[in-house]
């Protein structure tokens, strides 16, 4: 497919409400994650977590007799767009560890500013604009000021994990684009099996590696942070996700994944007893504006 036909459709209202679902439901990723990590080592966890994922977008392809069998030529961008998920999830985690869960939920948040700036440069169509550029500036800073009670910049103690988890959201702006770009030649959901396929075994190996003489413990809630993980996220999550991602434009769409960290405090709040505060009222106007401004069309 010439790049010139790739389809950047501007979301609809249900579109819009389908991805602050997801939105949403990846907000109480991070919850499950938490609980999760108290019986599991994170590596482990992520095993388990696309192992399951595997398993539900398998089942679903099958009943939608989608062929999984990988193409030839297909092989090497699915290798590709492998690396580049494996070094995302792998520089998030490190530099989660070096740095606080605040600062890196809100460098991680930034995104969708590069996925903006690569849709930019290989989408056609998908073009950034003044209004897009300010509605992106005031979702950041709607996140921004939900966490910035624990955002201190007075000291360089988490510098490099900052960069590094920085460098992850960079990584995940570019895997967003480069998705875009694969699944109008690739099914999205064979697509997502076999980024499954070649990730898992890395994964597998590296906590092997990492992990050894590791506890693991298979309490109620554990096995519900697990479940959540992979059925929810990595399964129906992934699936909505690559189709939704297949049609329309990716800067408009991943404007709306602001709301992800503003859903994580309230179900923080609500699930965990996590402070709230007036700041994540700021924070939703402020993202509310912004989701308004890259949607909007123009006259």
């Amino acid at each position: 497919m010439k790049k010139s036909e790739i389809p950047n459709e501007p979301p609809d209202a249900k579109v819009i409400a389908l991805v602050l679902l997801l939105a949403c439901l990846w907000g109480g990723n991070s919850v499950s994650i938490k609980i999760g990590l108290q019986d599991i080592p994170p590596l482990a966890l992520a095993v388990l977590r696309f192992l399951l994922g595997f398993l539900v977008i398998t089942a679903w392809s099958l009943t939608r007799h989608i062929r999984i069998r990988i193409n030839r030529g297909e092989l090497f961008p699915m290798m590709l767009l492998t690396g580049i998920f494996l070094a995302q999830i792998i520089a998030l985690n490190i530099g989660t560890h070096l740095t606080s869960a605040s600062r890196s939920t809100i460098l991680v948040s930034t995104y969708p500013f590069f996925t903006a700036l690569f849709a930019h440069l290989l989408v056609p169509g998908d073009r950034l604009s003044v209004p897009k550029t300010l509605g992106l500036i005031l979702a950041f800073g709607g996140v921004a000021l939900t966490f910035a009670g624990n955002f201190q910049l007075s000291t360089r103690d988490h510098l490099l994990g900052d960069v590094i988890v920085l460098a992850s959201g960079c990584l995940l702006g570019l895997r967003v684009v480069v998705t875009k770009l694969m699944i109008q030649t690739i099914h999205p959901y064979r697509l997502l099996i076999w980024l499954m396929i070649l990730s898992l075994p890395c994964f597998l190996g590296l906590s092997l590696f990492f992990e050894k003489g590791a506890t693991y413990q298979f309490s109620v809630s554990s096995v519900a942070a697990i479940l959540y993980q992979g059925v929810v996220i990595a399964g129906f999550c992934f699936l909505s996700w690559t189709s939704v991602l297949r049609k329309y434009s990716p800067s408009k769409l991943v404007v709306l994944f602001f709301t992800t960290p503003l859903f994580g405090v309230l179900l923080s709040y609500l699930l965990m007893g996590d402070e709230m505060n007036l700041s994540l009222i700021g924070g939703v106007v402020l993202v509310a504006c912004g989701i308004y401004l890259v949607n909007k069309k123009p006259r």
